[in-house]
């Protein structure tokens, strides 16, 4: 799989960071969710699977403009 990277907020080419993949799907880098309370409210998890923190600003600045 290639992937392209897209951008960052972080100054130091550090996580958070978003990828593009050649199929167009969005590959995302980030610090995993850890804290046990936030990990309940997910839904259908399955195995393999990981929640990662994202800044809104990483988001927003990067999203297609259509």
């Amino acid at each position: 799989m290639e992937l392209r990277m897209i951008g960052s907020t972080s100054k130091e080419g550090d996580c958070p960071t978003l990828y593009e993949t050649e199929t167009g799907d969005i590959v995302v880098q980030g610090d995993q969710l850890t804290e046990p309370e936030a990990l309940a409210q997910l839904k259908h998890v399955k195995p393999g699977e990981a929640a990662v923190v994202i800044p809104r600003a990483l988001l927003t600045q990067y999203a297609p403009k259509e």
